[in-house]
C-alpha cells in the first residue's frame, strides 16, 4: 500500500510540474511576439468610420464661368449678318452651360441693335452633345412665320449658338423630337446634319 501511495505522489508532481512548464512557455512565446511587434496591437473601436480620400481633379464643381457667344442677326444694307454677342456663363458641365444660353438665346435681345428671326415663344426641348454632335430640340414656334430670309437667319443663329464652344461640331436642329428637312411655307431645305462651314456655303443671308 505504501509503494502504491509513493507511486501517486510521484505522478502528481510530475504532472504539475510539466503543467507548470507549458505555461512558462506560453508566457514566454506571448512575451517574445510582444517584444518583436514593438506596439502592443491596438483596439478596434467599433464606432470609428474609414475616410476615404478626396479625389483630385474633379471636373464637377459648381459655378464656373465660362464665356461664350450668343449669334443675333443685324441688318446691313443688303442683307442679314450674324453677330456674336459675348456672355459669362456660370454652370458644372458644357452642356448645362449651352442649355443657359440658348434660353438667353430664345428670349431674345434685350438691348442694342441686334434682333432675333427666332419666333417668340420658342421653347427649347432638350439639348444633347454627344462627342462631336449637338441636337438640338425645339418646340413647333420655331417653324412659324417669316419668309426664306427669316427662316435661314433663324437656323443661323441656332447653328452658331451652339457651336460656341466647338466651331467644328455638327448640329442637328429637331422640332418636337424629330429633325427638320424643311422649313418655313417657302419650304427651305434644311441639309442635316449642319455645320458653320456648310451653313456658310449653302444658305446665304
Amino acid at each position: 500500500m505504501k509503494d502504491q501511495q509513493g507511486s501517486n505522489r510521484n505522478i502528481s508532481s510530475g504532472t504539475i510540474a510539466a503543467l507548470s512548464a507549458a505555461v512558462v512557455a506560453v508566457s514566454g512565446g506571448v512575451a517574445w511576439l510582444t517584444s518583436q511587434s514593438g506596439n502592443p496591437p491596438t483596439p478596434i473601436n467599433p464606432s470609428q468610420s474609414i475616410k476615404q480620400p478626396a479625389q483630385q481633379g474633379s471636373n464637377t464643381r459648381p459655378g464656373v464661368e465660362q464665356t461664350a457667344n450668343i449669334y443675333w442677326l443685324r441688318s446691313n444694307e443688303k442683307n442679314l449678318e450674324l453677330v456674336p454677342q459675348p456672355v459669362k456663363i456660370a454652370a458644372a458641365q458644357p452642356q448645362q452651360a449651352l442649355e443657359n444660353i440658348f434660353q438667353t438665346l430664345l428670349a431674345g435681345p434685350t438691348e442694342g441693335t441686334n434682333s432675333t428671326t427666332i419666333p417668340n415663344g420658342t421653347k427649347l426641348l432638350g439639348l444633347k452633345m454627344e462627342n462631336n454632335e449637338i441636337h438640338v430640340n425645339l418646340s413647333e414656334d420655331f417653324t412659324s412665320g417669316g419668309g426664306s430670309s427669316s427662316m435661314m437667319g433663324r437656323v443661323g443663329q441656332i447653328v452658331y449658338t451652339a457651336t460656341t464652344f466647338n466651331p467644328k461640331a455638327k448640329v442637328y436642329i429637331e422640332v418636337n423630337g424629330q429633325p427638320i428637312q424643311v422649313l418655313g411655307g417657302e419650304g427651305v431645305e434644311i441639309q442635316q446634319p449642319m455645320t458653320r462651314d456648310s451653313f456658310q456655303a449653302n444658305y446665304p443671308l
